[in-house]
């Protein structure tokens, strides 16, 4: 009898530890399922803040609908543009290890806020640089569903873009957007086509620029310091050189990306200010760097130290740039729809409430930090290995291309000429690579056969394919999907 009790027990045992067992596995997915919703989550919280916080803004006012769904839909597209966009300006700094993808985001999040609140500009143009012309539109009211469509269109791509792995403009987005919904609500003769044709041009343009110009600088590191018996000697002389210019190109490229929106300033103005800021930089930087090279050994991985905070520096620069520049990207439809719901009217500019500020400002940095690290990620490690040195090229190059740009008047994205400049040093790398190995070969008698020197690749290939095909089909992709949700808008009220 006693046998069989201690049986029972025992079995008992053994049942309620396969049932804690089995609620352990489900405590466990239930817990692995939550922290995939926690990101999202946070993303729809913002997204109703905003709508609530336009509610109190404009309560009782006409429209008060239209605005509150207008600044949900802002939010969103300022959430996408901080999950896709800023990841080229940080994802370089990233790859190199010169920071954390911790305190990567944290300070894209900050300069990306600042540059936005402060010189984000307190008016912008409504419909997308002139792409479509406002007075084409029969009426206000078709104005505002054609702005809300192109908004809620941009944010969808950027949204599966995100999705995909694959970074693309989102000055383009919003272009394809306007040029979808304008198209349906006015014809074909509403788009300004010239202008459409410069923005095609830019998909070619912005890439090879930030190449040729990020494999440029990378040479010259090779030749003037990597490759010399006395590394450490060459890094003093061209080190402080380098810092200087991008002192200097960065103070330019402020001053038309950001500072244009606090003042008139002209693309001479800026140069000026960047030759004072970049030598100032120069004779600042000679005695640091070389303190900080003393004791340093001979050898390449010295060299590497001297490049990350100044990598740093401009990562964060380029972050404050971005975020005066592209949120008017998530606030300039909103604005214009805020201001024709309580106007009345169709303006060319209009001025941007504080609040409609904020959510784009905030919208981008909560973006960033809840969906940014997937393309942080390929942006920094997947198309080809960078160091500090690599990275401070596409970096040098993102600025330098800009004021190119602005001085022969092309139209440029900076998602295209960050990832062209990573293109652009991985085949310089491949080239030099193959360059030195055929040298070698030459010399001992020995050429490198075809199959050794596909294993040399130094850039993956497949990325190029997916990031090239997400450029070519982001505004038609964009402009379909801003048309069809026009159309939905239009018959739903």
């Amino acid at each position: 009898m006693a046998n069989q009790d201690n049986e029972s027990r025992v079995n008992q045992w053994k049942t309620l530890d396969k049932d804690l067992k089995r609620i352990g596995r489900v405590e466990s997915a239930a817990q692995f399922v939550a922290r995939g919703m926690v990101a999202p989550g946070v993303a729809l919280a913002f997204i109703v803040l905003a709508g609530l916080v336009a509610a109190v803004l404009v309560g009782g006012q006409p429209g008060q609908l239209v605005v509150i769904f207008a600044a949900a839909i802002g939010a969103y597209m300022a959430l996408n543009i901080g999950a896709n966009d800023v990841a080229n300006n940080m994802g370089p700094a990233v790859g190199s290890r010169a920071m954390t993808l911790i305190g990567a985001l944290i300070v894209a999040a900050i300069f990306e806020s600042l540059g936005a609140l402060v010189a984000g500009g307190d008016v912008v143009k409504t419909v997308a640089k002139g792409i479509i012309e406002p007075t084409a539109l029969p009426d206000s009211g078709h104005f505002v569903w054609a702005m809300m469509a192109a908004l809620l269109a941009a944010a969808l791509w950027l949204n599966l873009a995100t999705w995909l792995g694959a970074p693309v403009s989102t000055t383009h987005s919003i272009v394809g957007g306007v040029v979808g919904a304008g198209i349906v609500a006015a014809g074909f003769g509403a788009v300004d086509w010239a202008s459409m044709g410069m923005i095609a041009a830019s998909w070619v343009i912005s890439p090879i620029l930030g190449g040729v110009i990020a494999a440029a600088f990378l040479a010259l590191i090779k030749s003037k310091v990597i490759y010399v018996d006395d590394k450490i000697a060459a890094a003093r002389r061209w080190v402080p050189i380098l810092i200087g210019i991008m002192a200097g190109a960065f103070a330019a490229y402020l001053a038309l990306k950001g500072l244009k929106h606090l003042f008139k300033i002209t693309i001479v103005e800026a140069v000026l200010i960047g030759l004072v800021v970049g030598l100032v930089g120069w004779l600042i930087t000679i005695p640091m760097i070389r303190r900080q090279s003393e004791g340093m050994e001979n050898r390449k991985k010295s060299l590497k130290t001297l490049f990350g905070l100044p990598l740093v520096v401009s990562a964060a620069l380029l972050s404050f740039a971005h975020g005066a520049n592209d949120v008017a990207n998530a606030v300039g439809p909103l604005a214009a729809i805020v201001h024709t719901v309580e106007q009345g009217d169709i303006a060319a500019e209009v001025g941007i409430p504080f609040w409609v500020m904020a959510v784009g400002a905030l919208g981008i940095s909560v973006g960033l930090l809840l969906f940014g690290p997937k393309l942080i990620r390929l942006v920094g490690n997947e198309i080809t290995k960078l160091n500090p040195m690599r990275a401070y090229c596409v970096a040098l190059s993102a600025a330098i291309t800009v004021i190119v740009a602005s001085w022969l008047g092309l139209p440029v994205s900076s998602t295209h000429i960050a990832v062209g400049g990573i293109f652009g040093v991985g085949f310089y790398r491949e080239w030099h690579a193959e360059k030195r190995a055929r040298e070698l070969g030459i010399r001992k008698g020995k050429p490198v056969p075809p199959e050794e020197r596909k294993r040399r690749l130094l850039v993956r290939r497949s990325h190029m394919m997916t990031v090239a095909t997400a450029w070519i089909v982001t505004v038609p992709a964009s402009a379909a999907l801003s048309a069809v949700v026009y159309l939905i808008l239009n018959a739903i009220t």
